[in-house]
């Protein structure tokens, strides 16, 4: 049997734009990993769509999550600690954090979305990100940023 073990002091972490995401870690044998993705406020996603799945589970603040349906206005949760929101592969989606304070979120995906965070994430926060080369690795993992709904 073996065992191990993933600390806040020695977990990989990288900053994706301005949100910090720590790697928890994976089941062996499972394409599920777990992420902690710490939310400053006024952060967030664009509108977009990947083929993995997405579980979020809010641990502290609020997260304003939005699932985006052709033709219709989107469906907004306005997710506090404690909620969890599952998001389909494929489905149209964006988080922001809207509170005004700090939030914080264990994310269960697949690895082709650790891969792509790893990827664009830095070791120490940017001024001005890359959005061109954001932009280039999203076309290579697979993720679609949608037209902003209005």
């Amino acid at each position: 049997m073996n065992m191990h073990v993933t600390t806040s002091h020695d977990s990989e972490a990288r900053w994706v734009v301005a949100d910090r995401v720590r790697f928890l870690g994976g089941m062996a044998g499972e394409k599920l990993e777990l992420i902690e993705v710490e939310i400053p406020p006024g952060s967030g996603t664009p509108p977009h769509s990947h083929a993995s799945p997405e579980l979020f589970y809010v641990v502290e603040g609020e997260v304003t999550i939005r699932h985006f349906a052709s033709g219709k206005p989107p469906t907004t949760v306005a997710a506090r600690a404690g909620t969890s929101v599952r998001i389909d592969g494929h489905a149209p989606h964006n988080y922001a954090n809207e509170s005004g304070r700090p939030a914080r979120m264990l994310v269960m995906i697949e690895p082709s979305m650790t891969a792509f965070f790893r990827e664009i994430g830095t070791p120490e926060p940017q001024a001005e990100p890359d959005f061109a080369r954001i932009g280039a690795a999203m076309q290579r993992h697979g993720i679609e940023v949608l037209p902003m709904a209005s």
